[in-house]
């Protein structure tokens, strides 16, 4: 059972805690390193925001040198980079993953919504990012990132489109629009979700699921087109 002490607020100030950086000399491999520097830039553009944040502020945070930062990465925007494409390759992958053998397309949507409240649970910072900082890419990076995720929507997408084939063939939602309510909804967790007060991402899945399948399967009679 959470804290009923902690009092409600619509809106957190989330914490943006620095890696723990006893733990970065004792890092032996390149990729537990560069996830270690990963993670302090993403707190860092979080925080700053894309274009307010330098190099010189994420070696600060990762308890580097900016030489050493250097080594990982050529640039500020190589991060912002591979924050939104490694969340989104994790997602794109993990749901084709759990999709395997679901035929059902309401349990797909089950999945679907389950995996990323999962994992943006447990980076509620990279969800603030990837929420507010793709436009700060340009280029080859921009549309790698953009593809990626135009993929992760046409799936979700197609997920609908069954169950409304084949729950609710006659309704006149729109279904681009269901579609991105229901991101609507997933994308904002990371201003309001508090681990400590609010209930478990399991449960908290269910319910966003829930209500999101009564309103796609029950709509008013008197909605006007």
């Amino acid at each position: 059972m959470k804290n009923s002490t902690i009092p409600e607020q619509p809106f957190d100030q989330l914490a943006h805690d620095s890696p723990d950086r006893r733990d970065y000399a004792s890092l032996d491999s390149y990729d537990e390193r560069l996830n270690y520097l990963l993670k302090a830039a993403t707190q860092t553009i979080a925080r700053e925001g894309y274009h307010n944040a330098s190099m010189r502020m994420v070696a600060k945070e990762a308890g580097v040198s900016l030489a050493g930062l250097y080594h990982y990465f050529d640039s500020k925007e190589e991060m912002l980079f591979l924050i939104q494409f490694r969340s989104f390759n994790s997602l794109l992958n993990n749901l084709k993953e759990k999709l395997h053998g679901v035929d059902d397309p309401v349990e797909q949507l089950r999945v679907m919504i389950s995996g990323y409240v999962s994992h943006f649970s447990e980076h509620l910072m990279a969800l603030k990012v990837c929420s507010h900082e793709l436009d700060s890419l340009a280029g080859s990076a921009y549309e790698t990132c953009r593809e990626i995720r135009l993929e992760y929507y046409l799936l979700a997408r197609s997920i609908i489109d069954r169950i409304l084939t084949l729950h609710a063939p006659n309704t006149t939602l729109d279904r681009r629009i269901a579609t991105m309510s229901l991101f609507g909804t997933m994308n904002w967790l990371y201003r309001w979700y508090n681990p400590r007060r609010d209930c478990a991402p399991k449960t908290l899945a269910k319910q966003i699921s829930d209500q999101f399948l009564h309103g796609l399967l029950n709509p008013p009679n008197d909605v006007e087109g």
